[in-house]
């Protein structure tokens, strides 16, 4: 039986139902100073518009570092009746000041927090204090990060001890591509380092909207995610329609999944903020299941990602 970890412990993968692919439910990082969400009730206020929208699992892409809660995430997800499947793993050096720890850490320790996370539980203080604490909550997936048109050297070391925790462990790896950008080369590391594109979700490839980019990362096995969804500074909805209904007549829909990427307090409507969490069921599919039919709908939301989240038995 194909297998994923939540906050809640393993879920069969086809019990995941809808799939949020990229969210946060928690997040504090420097990037967006005074965007912070910290609140647990507003947590789960924004969780219950999402379950009422139709989605079921909500994949929670916070890596180490920017605000995870892993006792109120397990909380919130009782409180609405969602699968969350957490992250661990290190975001762009962007969200990492000067003199943050994993900048400066050896690869056993970069390595180690990955794996504590996944096999023994998420710590309490999400690595912020000299002492963890474990959680009884296990993250599910990696997540690692890219800036813009290129890895740094800090975020290949980063990826290094995330491509060696996902072959230990047979969880799947999402990568932040700074606008789309230098996602061939996220490939390639994580293919150095024995992760394969197959075990790869690309996180805001439709900040790009190319098709034959798309087409080509797909090629290599790489499965992606549209996430910027009713994120209308960025682009109108109806690029990302666009873009999956070019992907369905290459026959490659099994490979794209969908988010919305909520980074900020002001875009969730549990803070007075919009379009909300919840956008994706409430607004996005209904219009996906008009243009393309109710296939491609579950294509996109259930079988491509649970297929990506599912451990492997054994790891790659």
């Amino acid at each position: 039986m194909s297998v994923v970890e939540t906050v809640l412990g393993p879920v069969a993968a086809a019990e995941l139902g809808e799939v949020d692919a990229h969210e946060h439910v928690f997040l504090r990082t420097p990037v967006n100073p005074g965007d912070e969400f910290l609140d647990t009730d507003r947590a789960a206020a924004e969780l219950l518009r999402v379950a009422a929208s139709g989605i079921r699992t909500v994949v929670d892409l916070t890596p180490v570092g920017l605000g995870r809660r892993p006792s109120q995430l397990a909380e919130v997800a009782r409180a609405s009746a969602l699968h969350i499947v957490a992250a661990t793993g290190y975001h762009r050096s962007a969200h990492y000041p000067a003199a943050h720890w994993a900048r400066h850490a050896d690869d056993a320790t970069l390595l180690g927090v990955l794996v504590d996370d996944l096999q023994v539980g998420m710590d309490s203080h999400d690595w912020d204090f000299p002492r963890p604490v474990p959680s009884p909550h296990k993250a599910g997936i990696i997540k690692l990060g890219a800036s813009y048109h290129r890895i740094d050297r800090h975020e290949e070391r980063w990826f290094a001890a995330g491509a060696a925790a996902a072959r230990q462990t047979g969880v799947a790896v999402a990568v932040h591509t700074e606008v789309g950008t230098a996602a061939h080369a996220a490939l390639d590391l994580l293919d150095k380092h024995g992760v394969p594109a197959g075990r790869v979700l690309l996180a805001h490839t439709d900040r790009n909207p190319d098709p034959e980019l798309h087409l080509d990362l797909i090629a290599r096995g790489a499965h992606l995610v549209y996430d910027t969804i009713g994120r209308i500074k960025y682009r109108p909805d109806s690029v990302v329609l666009d873009l999956i209904e070019r992907m369905a007549e290459a026959g490659k829909l099994g490979h794209v999944c969908l988010g919305t990427d909520v980074g900020r307090k002001s875009s969730l409507i549990a803070y007075g903020g919009g379009p909300g969490m919840d956008v994706l069921g409430r607004d996005f599919v209904p219009r996906l299941r008009r243009r393309l039919g109710a296939a491609a709908v579950d294509t996109v939301l259930r079988h491509a990602p649970q297929a990506l989240l599912a451990k492997k038995t054994s790891a790659p």
